[in-house]
């Protein structure tokens, strides 16, 4: 196993949780973020999300944990063994990372984005070698979810694509390789029915308590399509609905007033303590 360290870009709730994932299988990582209060706020988080880990029983017994180093420079990525960018799902600020990224890695250093609905091969034009370029849509949080979505872009290199399922095999992930489209499969198929049972209660049908009872119950959802939003974050949703009403034209993906007015309301979900349920702690 190397001892090169992993550099994940953004202490946001993805960022945590996959430094968190890789830090409990014994991996070093940088862990890059440009606001102060996040960098502060992430190791207390980070050993919340250990906890649980540990308490699901998901992580390996006996590995010690790996390093997680705080930078609030993305020259940090010089030298890693792999860059996964975890920032917001916005295209532009994706590109602008990515391209930053690119011009201080070495070639053949795989760059990795972890996105949930933009496609792989737009990100790639912003980059020096867009062999290098991948993509991940890992699930909140990624430490207790086994299976990794693998989006190859079009111009994804085989030595690129080896050695991320190389990554996810070692920290315990299946990974599962698609074709690069707009949401993907995961988000193409969950983001516009979250998008419905959002609908479903701004409509007035029926709560959200009970939609979620009904999917769980009859459907077999694991747990409710509206617990769901608020552990992706509301925000983080509606921003993946836009990439996907754009690219695909698809009316059903155009977000519904409700999840716009929690969005304006910073009632993102779980990480902020409210969004369809109430929290007793936010996790920002």
């Amino acid at each position: 196993m190397t001892t090169e360290p992993i550099t994940v870009l953004g202490a946001g709730v993805m960022g945590v949780g996959i430094t968190t994932l890789l830090a409990a299988h014994g991996l070093p990582v940088r862990l890059v973020d440009t606001a102060p209060e996040k960098l502060t706020q992430a190791p207390g988080r980070i050993r919340q999300e250990l906890r649980m880990a540990q308490l699901m029983g998901a992580l390996p017994p006996g590995r010690e944990q790996g390093e997680v180093t705080p930078h609030s420079d993305v020259a940090a990525v010089r030298g890693a063994r792999l860059v996964i960018e975890a920032i917001t799902e916005d295209t532009d600020l994706k590109k602008a990372v990515l391209s930053e990224v690119s011009a201080l890695i070495s070639p053949g250093t795989p760059m990795i984005s972890n996105t949930s609905s933009i496609p792989i091969d737009e990100l790639a034009d912003a980059v020096r070698r867009p062999a290098d370029l991948i993509g991940t849509h890992f699930m909140n949080p990624p430490a207790l979810i086994g299976t990794t979505e693998v989006i190859r872009g079009a111009r994804t290199s085989e030595a690129t694509l080896d050695a991320v399922r190389g990554l996810l095999r070692e920290v315990g992930r299946r990974p599962v390789v698609v074709r690069d489209a707009p949401g993907f499969v995961t988000s193409r198929l969950l983001h516009p029915m979250i998008n419905d049972a959002a609908r479903v209660v701004q409509e007035g049908t029926a709560s959200a308590e009970d939609v979620d009872a009904l999917m769980q119950g009859c459907l077999g959802h694991p747990t409710g399509p509206l617990r769901t939003a608020d552990l992706i974050g509301i925000d983080n949703l509606v921003d993946s609905l836009w990439v996907l009403l754009k690219r695909t034209g698809d009316e059903g993906c155009r977000p519904c007033d409700l999840l716009l007015q929690k969005v304006a309301d910073g009632h993102h979900g779980r990480k902020t303590g409210h969004g369809f349920y109430t929290y007793e702690e936010s996790t920002i």
